[in-house]
């Protein structure tokens, strides 16, 4: 007798031998016990999870006669009527499987619809089973519509489909709908189990795992892989052997990786990567292990105890666990699950592979901090700080031309392209774009300037209240031209304030030019109030390469006190955010200035709005520097000449930019 492969040789024969499925079974034998008979049903789910057997079982209990030849409907065929014996063999007349995949024609569902006419031959009903419907041609699909609603008393339709959203709405509808799910592993590895026990082969548990999670919630697969597996190992199976068969990474490298992750050890991490490669194990496996075991490594932390004690994963998982944070762990699961989808845009498999660990190590706060030298910034006094003039500023100047220019504009910057020399005679509105102005190191008050610019110095007032003047050209009740459009307001990503006050001496058109061109970008002030405590916890984050959260906590926080305790040094910060007075984060940044400090630190934290942050002062130094080189351009000669020519110019808000 020739080999009947696994699948085939244990499908089940009964409701009772399903397994994985208790949802559908008591559904249908209830339905059987009280003789509550739909005509079509729905079967759903993935390939291998039992949509063709439950079809060939219910259609058993249907035709079941019994032993005796005297049984009727039944949630329990008997398996040795000649019903029950020739459905099991395929042979049975009454009862037809199609395969839509290739009869997905509307002239072979028209040829099965025309014998549905006739009663059955040699059982109770007739059943038409049709595997992957969802295949069949929206004609076809027509075509069995009506007999679909309406069938004859002893006809039964069974539907099977991978793809339910390929089933029109008209045909799920009319049917009950079952949706087969997949099989856990554990479920998968019991049937393996007892079904290797019965074909007496020797097995390993190890073994046994593997396949479990290789099938994939099949168990059509599982079975497969198990008659591959003992043709590979020769009648036996071991983890060793079904390892390599699979071509699965060995729990041992993932560990490592895992391992070096925690330590944040970047040159452990490239050489198991390279060890990955030398082995020729596969990246994408190893990336699936890395997440199932982040995942295992989640469960242990949320539900101690919930892991499968048999399992020998299990203890290096909860190992693994104690040595890692909570929100770490989700952020390393999320990368792992990322980057298998990025392995493919990737220069090769590997290279992705280590592009995703080497990602997950820069999150790690101290393996940045251990492997990335952090350059000390230069002490800087919190209130008097000298600002940096920048090298280059750029402004964009929109101007029109209402009659044609007979003498080119003379101008004294040498740094000015040739082209704005000399203008042609414009047909259409001109948008002049300025050459950027060379800026000096001399403080910014003392800055030598030729022409208008040299008389042109705002001065600080305390509240800002007029608008900016309108050009003459503007009159009251006409709408502006288009090249006079409004500055853009503070939710659109830009900022408008109202015009400086210059100094008295200066004629009024010069004045009238200055404030018009002039549009801050700058902002209302920062409201710090430095401090002396300030300053040291600014000075004392800035060089420990802090990441992530921790950073976020570190520079949003104002030190309000410091004091010694003993051996520790005690850092009470005030805090406004609730999401970062976590405790999980405070340990994280406790944990980071200890190791810095080389001693033992303890961090209390209040809530209250921070005055004198790392982030408070970091915004107010680029404010001054956005308003220094603002006052750069507004003083430019070139900017003054161009404002000067033409008439309806200004210098477009949200346009200087410091580099």
């Amino acid at each position: 007798m020739s080999y009947q492969v696994l699948a085939r040789k244990y499908r089940p024969h009964s409701f009772e031998e399903l397994v994985g499925q208790e949802h559908v079974v008591q559904a249908l034998v209830n339905a059987l016990t009280q003789q509550r008979l739909h005509h079509a049903y729905l079967f759903t789910g993935t390939r291998g999870v039992g949509k063709t057997t439950v079809s060939r079982i219910l259609a058993k209990s249907l035709n079941c006669t019994g032993a005796d030849g005297q049984g009727g409907i039944t949630a329990t065929p008997c398996g040795v009527c000649d019903a029950c014996r020739d459905i099991d063999a395929g042979r049975f007349v009454d009862y037809i499987e199609l395969d839509a995949a290739s009869n997905r024609g509307v002239e072979e569902i028209s040829q099965l619809l025309d014998q549905s006419v006739y009663k059955p031959v040699m059982g109770r009903f007739k059943v038409y089973m049709i595997d992957e419907v969802h295949m069949l041609s929206n004609t076809a699909f027509n075509a069995m519509l009506k007999t679909l609603e309406e069938p004859p008393d002893y006809l039964k339709f069974v539907l099977a489909t991978t793809d339910p959203q390929k089933v029109p709405v008209t045909v799920l509808s009319r049917c009950l709908q079952f949706n087969l799910r997949p099989m856990a592993p554990q479920t998968v590895l019991a049937h393996l189990r007892q079904v290797l026990q019965a074909e007496n082969v020797p097995a390993d548990a190890g073994a046994l795992r593997l396949l479990s999670r290789s099938a994939r919630g099949s168990m059509r697969d599982a079975l497969s892989l198990t008659d591959q597996a003992i043709a590979f190992g020769a009648g036996s199976l071991v983890e060793d052997g079904v390892r390599q068969m699979l071509g699965t990474v060995d729990r041992g490298h993932v560990v490592a990786i895992l391992a070096a992750l925690i330590a944040a050890d970047g040159a452990d991490v490239v050489a198991q990567a390279d060890g990955l490669r030398s082995l020729g194990l596969s990246a994408a496996g190893t990336l699936e292990d890395l997440a199932g075991l982040l995942q295992q490594m989640a469960v242990a932390q949320a539900a101690p105890g919930a892991l499968d004690d048999q399992d020998p994963d299990t203890a290096e998982a909860e190992r693994l666990a104690a040595l890692l944070p909570a929100d770490e762990i989700q952020l390393m699961y999320s990368m792992a699950l990322h980057g298998r989808q990025e392995l493919a845009l990737a220069p090769d498999e590997y290279a992705g592979l280590l592009m995703v660990l080497l990602r997950m190590l820069s999150f790690r706060p101290q393996g940045a901090a251990g492997s990335q030298a952090s350059k000390p910034r230069p002490k800087t006094a919190a209130t008097s700080a000298p600002l940096l003039r920048p090298q280059v500023a750029q402004t964009t100047v929109q101007t029109t031309v209402q009659t044609p220019l007979r003498t080119p504009v003379s101008l004294e910057n040498n740094s000015a392209p040739a082209a704005l020399h000399s203008v042609a005679e414009p047909a259409a509105p001109l948008s002049v774009r300025a050459a950027p102005a060379m800026a000096q190191t001399a403080p910014l008050p003392e800055q030598a300037t030729s022409g208008h610019s040299a008389r042109l110095r705002p001065r600080a007032v305390e509240a800002r209240t007029a608008p900016a003047p309108v050009p003459a050209s503007t009159s009251a009740g006409q709408e502006p031209p288009p090249w006079m459009d409004a500055p853009p307001a503070e939710d659109e990503g830009g900022r408008s304030d109202e015009a400086p006050q210059f100094d008295a001496g200066v004629d009024d058109d010069a004045a009238e030019l200055s404030s018009k061109a002039y549009a801050s970008t700058s902002g209302s002030d920062v409201a710090l109030q430095p401090t002396a405590l300030g300053e040291r916890w600014a000075e004392q984050i800035r060089p420990m390469g802090l990441l992530a959260l921790t950073r976020e906590l570190a520079v949003r926080s104002e030190c309000v006190g410091v004091e010694e305790q003993g051996e520790a040094l005690l850092w009470r910060l005030r805090v406004e955010r609730e999401s970062l007075r976590q405790p999980a984060l405070k340990d994280k940044l406790q944990a980071a200035l200890s190791a810095f400090l080389e001693r033992p630190v303890l961090i209390e934290l209040e809530a209250g709005i921070a005055h004198d942050s790392p982030a408070l002062r970091d915004a107010a130094q680029l404010q001054a520097r956005q308003r220094a080189v603002e006052q750069i351009v507004v003083e430019d000669p070139l900017a003054q000449a161009l404002l000067a020519q033409f008439k309806t110019a200004r210098i477009v808000p949200g346009s200087i930019r410091a580099h």
